[in-house]
């Protein structure tokens, strides 16, 4: 056989990941940039002993590639970390912790050990994140959201691995995705408004891009229903009852909205609106009607109790655990994507 041609050679498949797709070597960055496996190395541990422009052409490879160098290059390239990362806008969230400790206690099961980080709402942490989570070899990643940057999803695609994808659903998820869709909950909250017999509307949201889009799309449903422009209230920072208060004070004081439905995000903000509500001396039963969103524990004690919508977080923690083992051995999903849906709860609130 005729030796390969150094254009063939670079185009040679990288590794194969355990979820059946090519991992970006060092070997293949090094055929990218024109320079050996040794030089890659080399410039990653120590830049100083490459040459700027060799060093250029290197990082110019990464950045094509994806590739994430190996923290644990010493272990062999095909063993198993047993290690599962995981990566959550708020570890102390119970929306959130209750979905990663059913995810956890599954894999654990398992025999598979979970390295869980907090991202906030923030798509370059997140990034930064992953590089330093992909840079342990875990055996596979658990993402929170279906936005990530672009450099993030080169980076997951480039490890080869098997990457799960919950709290939403995409047609195009980075390998699997167990979820519910966003635009799909805030409808039918809007729906839920108009065939209620609210004529007007408020929101309160926080600021992770999942919250907005519920927000938006229960405002245009609502508009589209009841003819009713919706008054909104955004935050930038995560939810809580201070936000929730101040939403309801800017809802009024700034937007003049003194009788209706109001949609939070969370049900901590409208935990927070009820608080408000009272301390003004609204009824919550004649003049503020409040919807808030994830059901979570204390909804069902609040005064009015809230109506909110229900998403089970335990499933969506198990389903993506089982996905992820499947995978491991070797069966693949009839369809990458997983919808649970979700529900609306009718409480004394509205």
């Amino acid at each position: 056989m005729p030796p390969m041609s150094e254009t063939q050679d670079r185009m040679r498949p990288a590794k194969a990941g355990r979820n059946g797709k090519s991992r970006v070597t060092m070997e293949a960055v090094g055929r990218l940039a024109g320079v050996s496996q040794v030089t890659v190395s080399r410039a990653l541990s120590d830049p100083s002993k490459v040459s700027p422009k060799t060093l250029e052409k290197i990082r110019e490879a990464i950045e094509v590639t994806g590739f994430v160098p190996n923290a644990l290059a010493g272990a062999l390239a095909s063993s198993k970390s047993k290690l599962v990362t995981a990566l959550v806008p708020s570890i102390t969230n119970i929306v959130y912790s209750t979905m990663v400790n059913a995810f956890g206690e599954e894999m654990r099961r398992e025999g598979y050990q979970i390295l869980l980080s907090s991202t906030g709402v923030s798509l370059e942490e997140e990034e930064a994140l992953i590089a330093t989570h992909l840079s342990r070899r875990p055996d596979a990643v658990l993402l929170t959201g279906i936005h990530h940057s672009p450099q993030a999803r080169k980076m997951l695609l480039g490890a080869g691995i098997p990457v799960v994808e919950v709290w939403d659903t995409t047609d195009s998820p980075i390998d699997l995705c167990v979820g519910f869709s966003h635009v799909a909950a805030g409808r039918a909250v809007a729906d839920f408004a108009a065939d209620a017999g609210y004529a007007s509307a408020g929101t309160v949201s926080a600021g992770d891009e999942r919250a907005l889009r519920r927000k938006a799309a229960f405002a245009d449903q609502f508009l589209r229903r009841t003819g009713s422009e919706v008054a909104q209230v955004d935050f930038d920072d995560a939810a809580s009852l201070a936000n929730g208060r101040e939403g309801l004070r800017r809802l009024i004081d700034e937007q003049e909205f003194t009788r209706g439905v109001i949609f939070c995000s969370s049900d901590l903000l409208a935990h927070g609106v009820l608080i408000e509500a009272q301390a003004r001396g609204l009824s919550t039963l004649r003049d503020i009607a409040v919807i808030g969103f994830g059901d979570q524990d204390f909804a069902p004690y609040t005064e009015p109790a809230l109506t909110t919508v229900r998403v089970d977080r335990a499933a969506l923690g198990f389903t993506a655990a089982r996905a992820l083992l499947d995978r491991f051995e070797g069966r693949n999903p009839p369809q990458p994507v997983t919808d649970l849906g979700f529900e609306i709860v009718r409480r004394r609130s509205a």
